[in-house]
């Protein structure tokens, strides 16, 4: 689980994951979680299971780009 303490990243730039989107963000963006990390996936709504590329990684949170809607 990923946690303030632990810096460490659960992704990095070019991981392809499964994810579910859990949640939607002020600006729209589908919210999902991998390890307790949150990744912002533009394009999604809640609900939706996808899969996807992470883009940019930063300290608090990933920013990913939709691969494919299963």
């Amino acid at each position: 689980m990923f946690t303030e303490e632990n810096r460490e990243s659960p992704v990095s730039a070019g991981g392809i994951h499964d994810v579910a989107i859990e949640d939607i963000a002020r600006e729209g963006d589908g919210i999902a979680r991998i390890q307790g990390f949150v990744v912002f996936v533009p394009g999604t709504k809640v609900g939706d299971h996808v899969t996807i590329k992470i883009e940019r990684v930063m300290r608090k949170f990933a920013i990913a780009a939709l691969a494919e809607k299963n």
